[in-house]
């Protein structure tokens, strides 16, 4: 969110107390600018008044080609960068969101959103759209086929079939917003923190591009609808039509929340408490020996029963804790787990090595012998127990 480069940086510190007795002020204004919102009804005057409102907290609405607004379209379809993009839209013209997530109440009626009390499939809300859109008298819909806001600065994703399968013609809406030193958009920010940051900056600037209305091809499928009007918008924002999904984005937004608590994450994501201890016995070793060494004790955090030569060995190869890591589990670097009894047994072979291993089941044969239920008197019989176990718990955690 905040800048890093050291020029608005700079400009961002001494503007500081300036956002926050503003933040203070729009706090208390907004409060009024949602209390005119539900006093008057919904009108031209009601429009212009709370527009001119909205100004003063800092919300500066521009639009182009308003000639084509509205004209005969049902369905407004348009890109998805902040949580603001139906209450700005509704700024220059009568319009409905229907909610699609979040429970229905207070918050979801005075956020704007339009409640529909289909809580069921696509299937369902496409028949209730379908029978809202046939009412003449009611507003047209407001849909963002993206289900995901994004920073509208790289790319669309890529748009939902269901909201193209309502009506057979569309008008798409180009959305662009921008504002100065903080970013507009941050992914998994919740709606308060994107006011709060509105508020704070000094102004921010939604540009509204109306588009020519998009009619449905013979025969055309919604899905190839949608695509269609997807390269149409991208073409006019300048980015990129993408293939990736809401979904996607959220299972990156997961992996990369999973990653950053893993003890074998990179150092730059974690925090200074949590980085390894570089060894005392290396004292004057080169930079590059310690940061290997540091590596090396990271991945043996993870995997004790791997040697350290073999750690270290790997990690000058690839430089990397994940992918080393990456490479014992799955069988690519070979090596003789160590086991404290390792001068009262004999040498395991390479079958049993790989057993005992635990992560080489896609390679090995698996062990015939079931894990015991019950404590084994052997020191060996108790160590191989224990990795069936850690196998068959890695072999689970693969599929």
């Amino acid at each position: 969110r905040v800048p890093t480069a050291g020029v608005l940086l700079l400009a961002l510190l001494p503007y500081a107390p300036v956002g926050l007795c503003l933040l203070v002020l729009r706090v208390f204004i907004g409060v009024h600018v949602f209390l005119v919102s539900c006093a008057l009804p919904d009108s031209v005057v009601r429009r212009f008044i709370v527009r001119v409102m909205c100004s003063v907290l800092g919300l500066l609405v521009r639009q182009s080609d308003p000639r084509l607004r509205g004209a005969g379209a049902r369905v407004f379809i348009a890109n998805h960068v902040t949580p603001f993009d139906h209450n700005v839209v509704s700024l220059l013209t009568s319009c409905n969101t229907p909610a699609l997530s979040g429970a229905p109440g207070f918050i979801c009626w005075s956020r704007g959103f339009m409640e529909l009390g289909v809580t069921g499939s696509r299937a369902e809300l496409v028949d209730s759209l379908r029978e809202y859109s046939a009412h003449e008298g009611n507003p047209p819909l407001l849909l963002f086929p993206e289900e995901a806001a994004t920073n509208g600065r790289a790319g669309l994703l890529r748009f939902s079939s269901w909201p193209f399968s309502i009506l057979d013609v569309v008008q798409p809406v180009a959305l662009q917003v921008r504002r100065p030193l903080v970013a507009v958009s941050v992914a998994d920010s919740s709606w308060i923190a994107e006011l709060l940051w509105t508020f704070f900056v000094p102004f921010t600037v939604y540009q509204v591009r109306w588009m020519p209305s998009v009619p449905r091809q013979a025969d055309e499928r919604s899905e190839d609808f949608a695509l269609r009007v997807q390269e149409l918008l991208a073409v006019e924002l300048g980015v990129v039509s993408t293939r990736i999904t809401a979904a996607d984005r959220t299972e990156h937004m997961k992996r990369l929340r999973h990653t950053s608590r893993l003890p074998f994450a990179p150092a730059s994501s974690q925090r200074p408490a949590a980085r390894p201890r570089v060894p005392p016995s290396l004292p004057g070793g080169a930079p590059e020996d310690v940061r290997v060494m540091a590596m090396a004790q990271q991945v043996k955090e993870v995997l004790p029963h791997v040697p350290l030569e073999v750690i270290r060995t790997d990690l000058v190869q690839t430089n990397c804790v994940d992918t080393t890591i990456a490479n014992l589990l799955e069988g690519r670097v070979p090596f003789f787990p160590e086991s404290k009894e390792a001068g009262d047994l004999p040498a395991p072979s390479t079958s049993q090595a790989a057993a005992a291993s635990g992560f080489q089941g896609s390679v090995a044969a698996p062990s015939s012998k079931p894990a015991t239920k019950q404590f084994a008197k052997s020191p060996v019989e108790r160590h191989l127990s224990l990795q069936e176990r850690k196998r068959a718990l890695y072999d689970y955690a693969r599929r």
